[in-house]
């Protein structure tokens, strides 16, 4: 059984849920208490301005008991203007550190005990004392105004405010943050999982595509239906498919070409083989007969050779042991290795190189293998009296390698195909048409390029390596 959260789908889903509860979590947790404590702090501020705006005509007024009437008329006015509870102290002539409760806006709301503590510490620091207290009618916002006459503190006026309003305010808040938070969840959830449905589909759309071209099906193309990452990865996709298709036709096309280029020697050796059989052959018969044997081993040979050299060129497994090289050198000791061939093609052979040393750092056995398959090649496709001409030189900071001969070119619509493997012209020439593909493979292993240049009467390989 799948596990829910295996699901790219289903976790996209609860990492949406998850970033909107947190986002819940911090407004409720965070955002709402430090909300409160803004709203209080600024109650506390109106109500200490108040209590200092107010307290001015209560200290004319406290400790004399004259004035009693007065003080509580100035009390409840500054009650009715402040919209709190006032509560007047007056501090005690037989005992300074003792309070007496003298005047009171509303009688009962809040009880001595609850503005004791504020109004003794507003008369012990003589300044204005602000903080909540929680009574027997509520949470309480206190100011206490300290009542000076001459220098002397005669009392203590402390405003009273409820803090239901702003708790009130503070829980209407929290339900509708609670509210609108269910609902930006449920949104936040059905979002995500629409979201993650369309992506997951889109992915399970490749998933099926490259099971099908692991199973060798090519032929569904994936049309990208976006800009965006998806989109990008499925036009990458289908340009992997469509070379990954080219790969697999090029691949059968080899083992055809190879298949057949195998079947033509190996049925010809046993024909010779049952001709050979014959009791009443003459020797003269018999030696041609093993010459032309021997003709098709060497083609066995030299093909398995170039199969296997080109197989270890494409999958990378060919090691290049670069060393300095003399490369003019290298091109006169091979085209001395080709002066009997040439001698026997009636072909003259030219070299063409400075005589001062032309050093690079390459594998000098591969440059030497590309020269031998271009004069191959030149001595194969040209006939007879041609003359070959082998070069090098450097120039522009890279050194090249050329085999120009004035056979009778290459056709243009030849041209695009030489460098394939088995392809071979129509002139009938021996050979697999492995050689060139060869050549170009190691040319470019070795961070070079082979370039051909043809028109009637003249063709150039050309081998162009790093300097």
């Amino acid at each position: 059984m799948t596990r829910p959260l295996r699901s790219l789908r289903n976790r996209l889903t609860l990492i949406f849920a998850l970033i909107v509860t947190a986002a819940i979590g911090i407004v409720y947790f965070y955002v709402t208490p430090r909300l409160e404590d803004e709203l209080v702090s600024q109650k506390l501020e109106r109500l200490a301005t108040d209590a200092q705006r107010q307290g001015d005509p209560m200290r004319d007024f406290v400790g004399h008991e004259a004035m009693q009437e007065t003080l509580e008329n100035t009390t409840n006015n500054a009650a009715r203007f402040s919209n709190s509870e006032v509560t007047v102290l007056q501090v005690n002539p037989r005992d300074p550190s003792q309070l007496l409760r003298v005047a009171d806006s509303d009688p009962g709301a809040a009880a001595l005990a609850d503005v004791q503590g504020i109004a003794e510490e507003a008369a012990r620091t003589r300044n204005i004392v602000t903080g909540t207290a929680q009574t027997d009618v509520g949470r309480q916002a206190l100011a206490a105004e300290p009542l000076i006459r001459n220098r002397r503190i005669h009392g203590v006026a402390v405003f009273a405010g409820s803090l239901d309003d702003v708790e009130a305010n503070v829980e209407l808040i929290r339900q509708r943050i609670l509210v609108a938070g269910a609902i930006a969840l449920a949104i936040a959830v059905l979002g995500g999982f629409l979201v993650a449905r369309a992506l997951t589909a889109r992915i399970a759309r490749l998933e099926r595509a490259a099971r099908k071209v692991a199973a060798g099906d090519f032929s569904n193309p994936i049309h990208a239906d976006s800009d965006d990452e998806l989109g990008q990865l499925a036009a990458t996709f289908d340009d992997m498919q469509r070379q990954l298709a080219r790969l697999d036709t090029a691949r059968k096309q080899f083992i055809a070409s190879a298949s057949h280029e195998l079947r033509t020697p190996i049925f010809s050796l046993g024909g010779f083989l049952e001709l050979l059989e014959d009791e009443d052959l003459d020797e003269e018969t018999r030696a041609q007969f093993l010459a032309q044997l021997r003709g098709q081993v060497a083609r066995l040979r030299k093909l398995a050779t170039e199969l296997l050299d080109l197989s270890r060129l494409e999958s990378g497994a060919l090691e290049l042991r670069p060393e300095p090289t003399d490369v003019g050198q290298l091109a006169r000791d091979i085209a001395g290795e080709f002066t009997p061939a040439a001698s026997a093609h009636s072909a003259e052979l030219q070299v063409r190189a400075a005589p001062e040393p032309i050093e690079i750092e390459c594998d000098p056995e591969r440059v030497a293998q590309v020269m031998r398959i271009l004069l191959d090649n030149a001595l194969v496709h040209t006939p007879s009296g041609t003359t070959i001409v082998v070069s090098a030189a450097r120039e522009d900071g890279h050194v090249t390698l050329e085999v120009a001969d004035s056979g009778l070119g290459i056709r243009n619509q030849t041209m695009p195909h030489i460098f394939e493997p088995f392809f071979t012209s129509a002139d009938g020439a021996r050979g697999a048409g492995l050689g060139l593909a060869i050549a170009r493979e190691l040319a470019e292993r070795m961070h070079g390029h082979l370039t051909v240049r043809s028109s009637p009467g003249a063709t150039a390989f050309k081998l162009t390596l790093p300097g």
